[in-house]
């Protein structure tokens, strides 16, 4: 073992315990499809925030964590759930109005308030 995959095995912080998790699912060896899948998504009803920031970051703080504890390649998907309903109004966008009368259609419906897409 290497000094830096020792010291990931041995670490307290939060991403290594989750990444150990991980592997303890993988003692008898790696899954067949050759990799572990790490999955984030958010609800894009507003513009980015630190939110949705954290919730990709702390899957890729686990993931990065795993790649240490392990030679089992890993993938990640990220996705976005665009149909979920319009639930509030952003205050950080034009047309305030127009996007009211959107209010729980699914994000893919909502029109552009920006009036740069169709």
């Amino acid at each position: 073992m290497t000094a830096m995959r020792d010291a990931a095995l041995a670490s307290k912080a939060w991403p290594f315990e989750e990444a150990r998790r991980v592997l303890r699912r993988f003692e008898a060896g790696p899954p067949e499809k050759g990799h572990v899948l790490f999955q984030t998504g958010y609800g894009p009803s507003g513009l980015p925030h630190i939110g949705t920031f954290g919730e990709v970051a702390r899957t890729t703080m686990v993931r990065r964590a795993f790649e240490l504890v392990s030679d089992i390649p890993t993938k990640l998907v990220c996705f976005s759930d665009d149909v979920d309903g319009l639930r509030k109004v952003p205050d950080n966008v034009p047309n305030k109005e127009q996007m009211h009368e959107d209010m729980n259609l699914p994000l893919t419906r909502v029109r552009d308030p920006f009036g740069t897409h169709e």
